[in-house]
C-alpha cells in the first residue's frame, strides 16, 4: 500500500495527522476535539477531499474527548464525501467518544469500525 504523510495540524489540546493508504486518507486526531480545536480537524478532512480522496477513515484510537462542534465537523465532512460518492468510515472509538455517537445517533449515519485496518479493508 502507499503510506506517504500528507500533513498535521496541532494546537495544544488536538494534533492531527494525515496520511494515504491507497484510495484513502487516514485522519488521526490526538487529543481533545471541541469548539476551540474543531478547525484543526476540519481543515484536514476537506483537504483531503479537495486532493480527491474521497475515502476518509477516521483513526479516533486517540481521540479522547468530542463534544458537539467536532461531531458536527464528521458530520459536514460525510455529507460533502458521500455527495463525491465516498464515505467517512470511523475507526477505534474509544468508549468516551463512542458514547456521544451513541446518545445523539450518530452512529447510524456512519460506518464504524473496530480498527483502522478493518476500516481500510471494508
Amino acid at each position: 500500500m502507499d503510506r506517504g504523510t500528507v500533513g498535521s495540524a496541532q494546537s495544544g489540546r488536538l494534533h492531527v495527522e494525515v496520511r494515504e493508504e491507497g484510495p484513502s486518507a487516514v485522519v488521526a486526531p490526538a487529543g481533545e476535539l471541541d469548539h476551540h480545536t474543531a478547525d484543526l480537524l476540519r481543515e484536514p478532512l476537506e483537504g483531503c477531499l479537495e486532493k480527491g480522496f474521497t475515502r476518509l477513515v477516521v483513526d479516533c484510537s486517540r481521540l479522547e474527548f468530542c463534544d458537539s462542534t467536532g461531531l458536527n465537523v464528521l458530520l459536514g465532512v460525510r455529507l460533502k464525501a458521500e455527495a463525491a460518492g465516498g464515505g467517512v468510515h470511523l475507526a477505534a472509538m474509544q468508549p468516551v467518544v463512542a458514547r456521544v455517537f451513541e446518545i445523539t445517533g450518530a452512529e447510524a449515519v456512519f460506518t464504524v469500525h473496530d480498527s483502522v485496518e478493518a476500516a481500510l479493508a471494508g
